[in-house]
């Protein structure tokens, strides 16, 4: 059974930093690419990062130059270190799972999600 758990989401003032991961558990996942959205009440689910199996990455304009995602084959898990945060920066941000060969913006080519933990940037 494929498990996605996210941790690391709180509260922080804009400008400040937070680094939310993503442990995976049930899938083989140094074949994966791993992926964050986000979600902020009343907007739609937009893509945050992504980083291939490979390591190639993939940000969205809105936070290219500020957030950076990671991975950790040996320990199954995925980070997003999120900088110079901004109240727009608020959101449930969630990891995906997906067997694309590359870094993807595209919500449905991720088979498998986490519950999503909660960022919210205070101005």
């Amino acid at each position: 059974q494929v498990q996605l758990v996210e941790s690391g989401g709180g509260l922080v003032q804009a400008g400040n930093s937070l680094r939310v991961s993503c442990a995976a558990s049930g899938l083989s996942f140094n074949q994966y690419t791993m992926g964050w959205f986000r979600q902020a009440p009343g907007k739609e689910r937009e893509f945050v990062a992504a980083i291939s199996w490979r390591d190639t990455t993939y940000y969205a304009a809105s936070v290219k130059g500020r957030f950076s995602i990671s991975r950790d084959n040996a320990k199954n898990t995925v980070t997003l270190q999120m900088n110079s945060l901004k109240p727009e920066d608020t959101a449930v941000y969630s990891c995906g799972a997906s067997t694309r060969g590359y870094a993807t913006a595209v919500y449905a080519a991720y088979g498998y999600w986490g519950q999503g933990t909660q960022v919210t940037v205070s101005s």
